[in-house]
């Protein structure tokens, strides 16, 4: 079981991610913007973030960028999730340090793929 943090501004979004990750005993932590889920990570340390590429304010490549150089979230991975399916925008997604990216609407079998390859790295 893991700690998830789900940083999506869309509450359907967010229900079903959260129902994904229920369904297989993943702990889950919702932000509604990228400035709370930034403030969430560095106190909850959660072990994989969820992040939505769209995000109102500051989206969620900056929020990435900020947590990768930031040395006490920098080695928790990052899931971008965004509806932008382009190939530039996976590039981007990349640059800002985003771990693997998923183009919405989520499919769990690949939700769960992406996830489970990216604990296996980084969990003891």
């Amino acid at each position: 079981m893991a700690k998830v943090l789900v940083i999506e501004d869309n509450a359907a979004n967010m229900k079903l991610a959260t129902l994904l990750l229920r369904n297989v005993d993943h702990k889950v932590l919702c932000a509604a913007d990228a400035e709370a889920g930034v403030a969430m990570a560095r106190a909850e340390l959660p072990d994989l973030i969820l992040m939505d590429i769209q995000l109102p304010g500051m989206d969620g490549l900056e929020a990435t960028a900020l947590l990768k150089n930031d040395p006490l979230t920098a080695a928790i991975p990052v899931i971008a999730l965004t509806a932008m399916a382009m190939k530039h925008d996976r590039e981007k997604s990349r640059s800002a340090g985003c771990d693997a990216y998923i183009a919405k609407p989520l499919r769990y079998a690949e939700l769960y793929a992406a996830i489970n390859a990216l604990l296996v790295r980084s969990l003891p």
